[in-house]
């Protein structure tokens, strides 16, 4: 069984039935990719870093909505004191986001396919890879 960490631009993608710059379907790349993991009964992870995100956007009545549909296959997963720690000292030395730094560390401590279109990303490689939703599909 597969488990998935969604990052936040592709559940707003989903949410808001987003296009990509040049017209990309990104709002059903993501719905197609959560369909697929659901189906498959592969997990779908969140963590308490995601819903803090989530809530800079959405109410937390909405992002228990968008989650609802995909609670059979959720999974969650609390960062530890240790790797927000972690972030911080890598996102200070790269000057990223702490946050995006945190996504990759916790996808790479508990073996979690990353799925995100932030270009943040392509520098932390060395902690994990990540994929876009069409690459999934």
């Amino acid at each position: 069984m597969a488990r998935y960490y969604i990052d936040t631009s592709i559940w707003m993608d989903l949410y808001e039935d987003r296009e990509g710059y040049n017209g990309e379907p990104l709002g059903d790349y993501a719905w197609k990719l959560l369909a697929l993991i659901k189906s498959m009964g592969d997990k779908l992870v969140i963590t308490d870093l995601l819903v803090k995100e989530l809530e800079l956007n959405y109410s937390l009545e909405r992002i228990n909505g968008m989650l609802k549909l995909f609670e059979d296959v959720l999974e969650k997963i609390i960062s530890t004191k240790g790797q927000g720690d972690k972030a911080k000292k890598i996102a200070e030395k790269r000057k990223l986001p702490v946050g995006d730094v945190l996504h990759a560390i916790l996808a790479r401590d508990n073996g979690l396919i990353l799925v995100s279109r932030d270009n943040h990303f392509r520098k932390l490689l060395d902690i994990s890879k990540y994929y876009n939703p069409e690459e999934l599909i």
